[in-house]
């Protein structure tokens, strides 16, 4: 990963008209994103090319950056150069995308070094002095006659960099094969949480799709404290202890639907444990997933887009049973009582009434909770009309807010938010789904496929991830959404929906 020594001071806002005149010249690049905010939320503008991820592309990527104590008219005139009168030859040979003007604050040390990571660049130019750290070899011009330098920079070949080469595996590798990678080494914390549940629901759909019965076995494994009755499964809060009440999370609740699935395995089911045991605990989360504190409230819910999965998923699954259709409409009632709050007019979520902020994971939350209930709600169910039409808003809307690169953001319309794996992955798994059962139409396929190759490229090859929000609560303001840190390492939650898109994504092309 690159790091960035910022220059303490911040140059002027770039002028965003000039920005945009010189992107919509004819030719690449012609995206305006951003890499960043500032502490005001100005987002940081860039020029891109949407190939960062297209295993097709032969071209060489360079990377334009203007340094922070300088002018951006230098970095555009030589953009504009290269869409106007660079020598063909020249054109054919790069891809160019630009930051014309890298004007970051001191605090933010990460910023600039994930969007050049994600541009896979062979070759970095900067326009004056701006101290990198890379692999890629980085090559500095003055203010003056930008475009005349950058000129015979590009003239000669270039080799590609090795973290380019390294990106273009990622992406090119089956969703079977990185499904199998997630699911051997995720949860790393066996818990009963949603986390923990998604990965182990995901390695026991790939068992079926390659008949691996060790994967099985892994299930049976990290759940058995469970069924083995060992652990309890809600366990008493301290609160408890001192005669309170005890307060159950609903992420733990979310996580009994992977005994709704171990029930449901033939070969898990066919012993008394964990099949019998598996049957009671799922009887004991759909018990705590319908209580309520007000109407289609959930007792253990905060308010937020996260009730709209963690809620449904046990309760859809419940419903699906024969004598149980109850569940599946209180299942539909939270759904559509939570969009009647929180679903914007542009069809995107805020993540909750005090939240004011389009979260990707809280869409992402939306989008699972509204899959997982229509999948399984009669086509003559009175709400499945309004729920299906809160779901095709919603795709709609993140299918215009998609990334130059095929990634979903930090906060889904803001460019400068960073670009998220989980928002990536859960709003491709809903849109898979989508397609597959025919909610929309084949026209997202397009989205899809950057998506996921978006995805693939923050997974690596021994599956530790790029860029997974942290754990996030309800905040009071935007700029509480920008900064929740991402994770890059080893994380369950973000191996969890990378594995179930993966999933998704394989059942969606064998359809």
């Amino acid at each position: 990963m690159i790091a960035l020594l910022l220059a303490s001071s911040i140059a002027a806002t770039p002028n965003d008209a000039q920005v945009r005149a010189v992107a919509a010249l004819a030719g690449e690049p012609r995206i305006v994103a951003a890499a960043g905010v500032t502490r005001d939320e100005s987002p940081i503008l860039t020029i891109e090319n949407p190939t960062a991820f297209d295993p097709s592309e032969t071209k060489r990527r360079v990377v334009l950056i203007g340094a922070p104590s300088g002018d951006e008219r230098a970095a555009l005139d030589a953009v504009r150069w290269f869409k106007t009168r660079a020598p063909r030859d020249v054109r054919a040979r790069w891809s160019l995308s630009a930051l014309p003007l890298a004007r970051f604050d001191d605090a933010d040390k990460q910023s600039l070094a994930r969007w050049i990571a994600f541009q896979a660049p062979d070759l970095i130019v900067t326009i004056g002095s701006l101290a990198l750290q890379t692999a890629v070899p980085v090559e500095s011009i003055a203010v003056e006659n930008a475009a005349s330098a950058f000129a015979r920079l590009l003239a000669s070949p270039r080799e590609r960099s090795s973290s380019h080469a390294e990106l273009l595996q990622r992406i090119q590798r089956s969703p079977l094969d990185i499904a199998r990678l997630l699911a051997r080494r995720y949860p790393e914390t066996p818990a009963i949480s949603y986390i923990p549940a998604l990965s182990w629901i995901g390695a026991l759909r790939l068992a079926a799709i390659d008949r691996d019965d060790g994967l099985r076995a892994k299930v049976a494994e990290q759940t058995r404290p469970w069924t083995s009755g060992d652990t309890p499964l809600f366990p008493l809060s301290p609160q408890a202890s001192r005669g309170q009440a005890p307060r159950i999370q609903l992420t733990a609740v979310a996580g009994t639907m992977v005994f709704a699935e171990i029930a449901r395995d033939a070969s898990l089911s066919r012993t008394p444990e964990p099949g019998a045991a598996a049957e009671r605990l799922f009887e004991e989360g759909v018990a705590a997933a319908r209580k309520e504190k007000a109407p289609a409230s959930p007792e253990y819910g905060q308010g937020w887009t996260d009730d709209m999965f963690m809620a449904a998923a046990v309760l859809a699954r419940s419903g699906a049973r024969q004598g149980h259709q109850d569940d599946l409409d209180r299942a539909a009632r939270l759904l559509a009582s939570y969009a009647a709050r929180l679903q914007r007019g542009d069809g995107l979520f805020n993540h909750a009434s005090d939240g004011p902020a389009a979260w990707g994971r809280g869409n992402g939350f939306a989008a699972f909770g509204l899959a997982e209930t229509l999948a399984r709600l009669p086509a003559a169910h009175p709400m499945r009309r309004e729920l299906l039409d809160r779901y095709r808003r919603l795709m709609t809307a993140v299918r215009t807010q998609q990334s130059a690169d095929g990634a979903w953001r930090q906060i889904i319309d803001e460019p400068g938010a960073y670009r998220e794996e989980t928002a990536t992955a859960m709003l491709l798994s809903a849109m898979a789904r989508g397609v597959r059962l025919g909610w929309i139409d084949d026209s997202f396929r397009p989205t899809i496929a950057r998506a996921w190759r978006a995805l693939a490229a923050h997974i690596a090859s021994d599956g530790t991830l790029f860029d997974v929000c942290t754990g996030t609560g309800a905040g009071p303001t935007k700029r509480y959404y920008f900064d929740r840190a991402a994770v890059t390492g080893a994380d369950d939650r973000g191996g969890a929906m990378a594995l179930t898109a993966a999933l998704d994504l394989h059942e969606l092309g064998s359809r």
